[in-house]
């Protein structure tokens, strides 16, 4: 096991807690203090999972949560109200663990996030209910009917559907598909979207994508 898993939080004593608790298991372990401090590491290396706080110096949590695309997020914060577990769900949260926690539940929590994102990136055919994507091929389909997409297209569904529950901003998709479509503004980008969104309804009605309001686009 040589999973990386970055922890955010300004807690030395539940971050040494977890340090130790993890490296026991054969986890790589980074630290982070401040919201500002994770998003300069997360620039420079990509765990493989992130224990985020939501009290943090900097950035907090929840200003952090949609700066993070391609990287299950647990949650570890002593909030406990429902309404903002929901809400960070929604916006892209992979799981919420409330303070004071049993560490077993959480690396039991740790463990599933991990085994689902290496059936994911190891996976050629990505599959959202009746949309599939093939990575190698490039072949889209929606119910078995082939939809043709540039490539712009293609890698702005790629990435949303590598990330199903996460919704992911303007800012990082430009990021990501960069390489692939440097032709990409953000300008174009939501004519882009839009034109994704249109021929993927034209097969079965269905919205794939769902633009949300001042953060990004996830899957519907």
């Amino acid at each position: 096991m040589n999973e990386h898993i970055m922890v955010i939080d300004d807690d030395i004593h539940i971050g040494n807690m977890l340090e130790e608790a993890l490296s026991s298991d054969g986890y790589k372990v980074s630290r982070a203090y401040s919201g500002t401090e994770a998003l300069m590491l997360l620039s420079l290396q990509k765990p493989d999972l992130i224990l985020l706080d939501l009290m943090l110096p900097g950035f907090s949590g929840e200003e952090l949560l949609p700066k993070i695309a391609g990287i299950p997020v647990i949650i570890v914060s002593a909030k406990i109200d429902i309404d903002n577990k929901v809400d960070l769900l929604l916006r892209g949260a992979a799981d919420y663990i409330t303070k004071p926690f049993d560490i077993k539940e959480l690396k039991a929590r740790i463990k599933v996030q991990l085994r689902s994102r290496q059936m994911t990136s190891s996976a050629a055919e990505l599959v959202y209910k009746e949309l599939k994507l093939n990575t190698d091929t490039h072949n889209v389909t929606v119910k078995g009917e082939d939809i043709r997409l540039t490539r712009t297209e293609f890698a702005i569904l790629k990435l949303l559907m590598l990330n199903p529950a996460q919704v992911i901003t303007k800012s990082i998709i430009l990021d990501r598909i960069s390489a692939d479509t440097p032709d990409c503004t953000e300008t174009s980008l939501k004519q882009h979207i839009s034109n994704l969104r249109r021929k993927l309804r034209s097969a079965d009605g269905n919205d794939y994508i769902e633009a949300v309001w001042g953060i990004g686009f996830k899957m519907a």
